[in-house]
């Protein structure tokens, strides 16, 4: 029996169309994968089944019976439940008062042991392991997960819409995850997996419907495809994200972090004495679950966050305590974590964002005064180089995809010819077309000489970028492998359980 059949449905923003009669069918008991690229209509055509979007047309089947979706609550009611990628949770309250926060039936006085019974009740029947009474910023990140999964048992769901289910979670926090998947497949529940993570969608998943540009491309069982047919799929052409790196011999020593100390926003402690070295032509990869001091480590090597202690060299040359101006006189380049607040003016055009931290350069200039016709020039050769779109130099960063707008980031950073870059989730919310070519050009300037430090939680990119990989768990360095380390050994290390090898090292010579 089909869980969930979508026919025709259609959905306009104005004048453009995010889903054009697009048909989707879930069948029971089923690991349904949808993928696409950013913009591709995947995300719409979901928030349209959750009755967060209503559809200008066509129609909607759960178990049979035709649904309006007006509404999430209806959605509710139809047995339907949506995991969102930024968790729906209250840190400061019990993982019983989450799952149970805006049910009708708890009624006005919550009967606290009943409630927790119940969620103990639950995690016996599916083996979550949860505490109910838990607070949930007690919780690991896979943990708080599981009592979202929880909150729409709760409820009753039989059909799940999982987005980007796994962004956050360690390899082995994934095995464990999707393990818990598979037996709410067997048990007849119906999931949809949203994913970027193509190995995910090859090892765990039953059926797959790629979309593209508003439209179903295909849909097969995933055992009929491969990850390149799926590619293609996806965006019209062959993509290669596989290690590109090649062993080379590395250079000298261009960034020395030795020691370093930084608090967080908070005033705690987020990175504790840290060193490491990265050398001319080599990545080293910083890797660990999103919050362990990662980007705070970031921050006070470019400049944005003063550290308490220690110092970083660049090429011999201790730029702690030194603006950030100065940082990048000396060789540095910076690939923020947020494109949007960090990386780009947004009402500003993308001949001005190109130029940003240039403008003062002799080329550029006519005394006092800018010269426009050689910035147009510079421009206009940086958006042909990166195949920026669109192609319109005068066109606002606000109005361009994230894509487009990343390139615009890497074009002005890597046009300064850095010594050494400082990569912060280079590629994070990019579809793969954008991811692909963000990376290939990271590769491109490690064989031309630069030191690069990327920082990232996408494990995945780590391995098929870095040189070597440095990971971190709460602010200090649980040592460093190589890229070919089995992944159970790197998800022991960023879950702060250090195996006994001797391929780990405490520190990074």
């Amino acid at each position: 029996m089909n869980a969930v059949e979508m026919r025709g449905i259609c959905k306009y923003f104005g004048s453009f169309c995010a889903n054009d009669n697009v048909a989707f069918t879930l069948r029971e008991g089923e690991v349904h994968a949808l993928l696409g690229e950013n913009g591709a209509g995947k995300s719409t055509l979901m928030n349209i089944l959750y009755g967060l979007y209503s559809h200008d047309s066509g129609t909607i089947e759960v178990y049979g019976k035709n649904i309006g979706m007006e509404s999430p609550s209806v959605a509710i009611e139809s047995g339907i439940g949506m995991v969102h990628q930024h968790f729906m949770l209250i840190p400061q309250l019990t993982v019983t008062h989450n799952i149970f926060l805006g049910m009708k039936e708890t009624g006005f006085a919550l009967k606290m042991k009943d409630l927790d019974k119940r969620v103990r009740e639950l995690n016996d029947k599916f083996g979550f392991n949860v505490d109910p009474s838990a607070l949930i910023w007690q919780l690991p990140v896979g943990v708080q997960q599981k009592v979202e999964i929880l909150k729409i048992l709760m409820r009753r769901a039989k059909i799940l819409i999982l987005d980007e289910p796994t962004a956050v979670l360690t390899p082995n926090e994934v095995e464990e995850f999707f393990s818990i998947i598979r037996s709410l497949a067997s048990g007849g529940y119906s999931i949809i997996l949203i994913t970027h993570k193509m190995e995910e969608v090859l090892k765990y998943s039953d059926f797959v419907t790629v979309m593209r540009q508003g439209q179903v491309i295909g849909s097969k069982p995933t055992k009929d495809v491969t990850a390149n047919e799926l590619a293609d799929m996806m965006v019209g052409r062959q993509v290669n994200l596989k290690r590109q790196l090649q062993e080379q011999e590395p250079g000298d020593v261009a960034l020395a972090v030795e020691h370093l100390t930084v608090k967080n926003i908070n005033g705690l402690s987020a990175v504790n004495d840290i060193s490491f070295r990265v050398r001319k032509g080599e990545i080293l990869g910083i890797a660990g679950v999103d919050g362990n001091g990662q980007l705070e480590l970031g921050e006070a090597i470019v400049g944005y966050r003063k550290a308490l202690s220690g110092s970083v060299l660049m090429n011999g040359v201790n730029v702690l305590g030194k603006s950030i101006s100065y940082r990048l006189e000396q060789g540095m380049s910076h690939i923020p974590d947020d494109r949007h607040k960090k990386g780009l003016i947004l009402p500003f055009t993308v001949k001005e964002n190109l130029i940003m931290g240039l403008q003062h350069a002799p080329e550029l200039n006519r005394g006092p005064l800018m010269n426009w016709p050689a910035v147009d020039r510079l421009a206009s050769r940086l958006v042909a180089e990166f195949d920026i779109r669109p192609d319109n130099i005068d066109f606002m960063a606000g109005s361009m995809s994230g894509g487009n707008q990343q390139k615009v980031i890497l074009a002005r950073e890597v046009e300064r010819h850095p010594s050494v870059i400082i990569a912060i989730q280079p590629t994070r919310g990019l579809d793969i077309g954008a991811t692909e070519f963000v990376r290939g050009k990271l590769v491109e300037e490690c064989r031309n000489g630069a030191a690069i430090l990327l920082i990232s939680t996408d494990l995945d990119e780590i391995i098929s970028l870095s040189s070597r990989i440095l990971v971190m768990f709460n602010g200090a360095s649980m040592g460093e492998v190589r890229y070919d380390t089995p992944l159970y050994q790197i998800g022991l290390l960023m879950a702060g359980k250090k195996p006994e090898q001797t391929n780990v090292e405490k520190e990074v010579l």
